[in-house]
């Protein structure tokens, strides 16, 4: 048994949205007359604060009002595509493969991560699930994160963060555990390995990489 605890992160880790979320974001762009960014391109500039990616793409600033605008009309494209979305590959035998106690951590809202982990089977596998109590996100992880720990009881020190960004691995940092970066989500993997923090290319990859921090 490993001492250490383990946080998943859900978009882009667990779930395999990512043709989703760059769907979803240039569905917003859209209304704003905004060109369409690619997968590609998504996960090379992609960062929070979202503000800001989203300033770069439009190629202008972004303030709080209009961002608050172009996020409702994420979520809302995003919602009515999550029918076609799937766990990533190998995310059910990731989880199994833990020995030690996990949580997962949402940046997404709350009262729907909820019944979106029960819908995809994943009840009962977590200690703590946790999503964005705010009306609006798109603003740094690691307070929750923190948040997370301490409704859990656990130490920053014996946590490590299986998640998709830099954000998650700052977080991690910023309580004092770890990240392992997964390629598979909405960074990219040449991103990820140049921050010189641990990199796996599939979940499983990252659970034994985890147990060896």
């Amino acid at each position: 048994m490993t001492s250490k605890h383990l946080v998943w992160d859900w978009n882009g880790t667990l779930l395999d949205d990512l043709h989703l979320v760059v769907s979803s974001t240039n569905t917003a762009f859209a209304t704003v007359g905004g060109r369409d960014v690619d997968a590609d391109e998504h996960r090379r500039a992609f960062r929070r604060p979202v503000a800001e990616f989203y300033a770069e793409m439009l190629g202008r600033a972004v303030d709080h009002e209009e961002f608050g605008r172009l996020d409702r009309i994420f979520h809302d494209a995003y919602r009515l595509g999550l029918t076609d979305v799937s766990l990533a590959a190998d995310a059910m035998t990731a989880i199994r493969t833990w020995p030690g106690g996990q949580s997962l951590l949402s940046m997404w809202f709350h009262s729907e991560l909820i019944p979106a982990v029960e819908g995809y089977g994943l009840a009962g596998l977590f200690a703590r699930v946790d999503g964005l109590r705010a009306e609006l996100g798109g603003g740094f992880k690691a307070a929750h994160l923190a948040a997370h720990l301490d409704e859990l009881g656990v130490a920053g020190r014996d946590v490590v963060l299986i998640g998709d960004s830099l954000d998650d691995a700052d977080a991690a940092e910023a309580v004092g555990g770890c990240a392992v970066l997964y390629t598979g989500g909405f960074t990219h993997p040449a991103r990820l390995r140049e921050s010189g923090r641990p990199v796996a290319d599939t979940l499983v990859e990252a659970v034994k990489t985890a147990m060896s921090l």
